[in-house]
Order: C-alpha cells, then structure tokens, then sequence
C-alpha cells in the first residue's frame, strides 16, 4: 500500500488554477523528486499536503487514510490541521530558523511543545526533556553538526543552517520528509553539503518529496520524477527515464532549456 496518495488534487487563487487533477503515489521508503519552471505549481503543491493551502478539490490519502477530502467538512476540521501536519515535515527554502535559540533547541522545540501537552509530562519532566534532549543531539550528529549544538544561527553558515531545519523536520519523525528548493538559497559551495545529506537520507529509506532544480541530483537519488508544467503533471515515472529519455515535448522543451542555463 502507498504511503501517499494524491487524488484529483485542484487549488485555485481566484480564478486563475494553480493545480489541476494532481494525482500521484508514493511508497513508503521511495524518493520522488518534482521538478519544473517557477510558476508550475510545485510549491503550491507541497504547501496543500501540508495543510498551508486548501485544495479547491481532490483527496489525500497518508497510509490508507484519507485525510483530506475537499468534499467532506469532516475532513477540514481546523482543530485536525497540526495533528495532519505531523505527517509531513517541511524543509522550506530560507531556513526559518529561530535566532534567539541554539542549533539544539531548534531541533527540539516542537518535540518539547507536543511533549508539554501529554498528561503524563509534568510528573516526567526531567526524564521526558533529557530524552528529547539526546534525540537532538543524535540528529544533530546525524547530519554532521553534533559540535554546532550550542551554536547559535548567525554562527553557522547556510549550509549548516539548512541541515539543522533538516534535523528539525526529522524530530517529529514524519511519514514523508518534504524540500522545498533547499538549496536554492545557497551559495554554489555549501549547496554540495545539503545534498549530501538528502542522498544520505535517500539511501536510508526515508520517503521524501523533493521541488528541486538540481537535475542531475534528481536523476541520480530520486525514484521517481514527476515533471509539472502550467499546474498540471505533465510527465511522471522513474527518474533517469523522465529526465534521460522524456516522452512528453514539454518535458523535452524544458530540460533543454534547463541544459542550455
């Protein structure tokens, strides 16, 4: 069974359509990356899986459930909204991280808070935080940063920054790990070091969704490449297939023009 599901997805702004009948799936342990021209809808997209945006029309289905159905109000209950993120942690593309914290306390925040409403925190405190505590800091270690941890944001560089909003993302241990563009606001040098951590990631079986416009990162670590062009999937299917040998022009047309930037 797909870990993903995405059915007849639409959002409009206005009158103007942003995504048009989106489908696609996605199993668990699988990468697949969307690729395409600024304006194609691929932000917009991750944005509605993550309940930043409601779909016109459309479901999502996450591990067999449904949960968002443009149809049903049960389904769109604001109260439901943070509990439906957790299924999906973001990478956005500037790094929002919080100044006034630590490259640890980053990573743990959102734990702490979730933590501080279970009925059972206020007896285990000390035991609860000292545990969320090393979780971080394993993280942290994960990605290459465990001597960053009491380094504040202006301390690190971008590059490192994007790998703490990644061990940020990775805490709440989500079913699909999101990127939107996250190298985009890198300099050429530290983009390198973002990847690294993405194939890392990859070749651990943790099911991502990637907006990229590094090519040939996404022929080589994704499964799957879903090429979206005016709000609609254009081209979709294994990763060297789209982008080494597309079927559709448009998909044609845009990767040469990506080759010849």
């Amino acid at each position: 069974m797909a870990i993903l599901e995405v059915r007849d997805l639409q959002k409009h702004f206005d009158r103007t359509p942003v995504l048009e009948n989106i489908s696609f799936s996605l199993e668990k342990g699988q990468s697949v990356a969307i690729i395409g021209s600024s304006g194609s809808g691929k932000t917009t997209l991750l944005r509605c899986l993550n309940f930043l945006e409601k779909p016109d029309s459309g479901t999502i289905w996450v591990d067999g459930q449904c949960i968002f159905d443009a149809d049903d109000p049960a389904t769109q209950r604001e109260a439901d909204v943070r509990q439906k993120r957790l299924h999906f942690g973001m990478v956005f593309q500037s790094f929002n991280l919080f100044p006034q914290y630590t490259a640890l306390r980053n990573v743990t925040l959102a734990k702490e808070l979730l933590a501080k409403a279970q009925p059972d925190f206020k007896q285990n405190k000390r035991a609860i935080l000292d545990e969320i505590q090393a979780e971080g800091r394993e993280l942290l270690a994960r990605i290459g940063l465990a001597d960053r941890a009491d380094h504040y944001p202006h301390q690190l560089s971008g590059g490192q920054q994007q790998r703490v909003a990644i061990a940020r993302a990775l805490a709440l241990h989500p079913d699909i790990l999101c990127f939107d563009e996250p190298t985009s606001a890198l300099d050429p040098e530290l983009t390198g070091e973002v990847l690294r951590v993405i194939r890392s990631l990859a070749q651990q079986k943790t099911t991502m969704i990637i907006v990229t416009h590094e090519m040939a990162f996404a022929r080589d670590v994704a499964d799957q490449v879903i090429f979206m062009d005016g709000g609609v999937i254009v081209e979709q299917g294994p990763a060297r297939d789209v982008i080494e040998h597309p079927r559709e022009e448009r998909t044609r047309q845009f990767l040469t023009r990506y080759s010849e930037n």
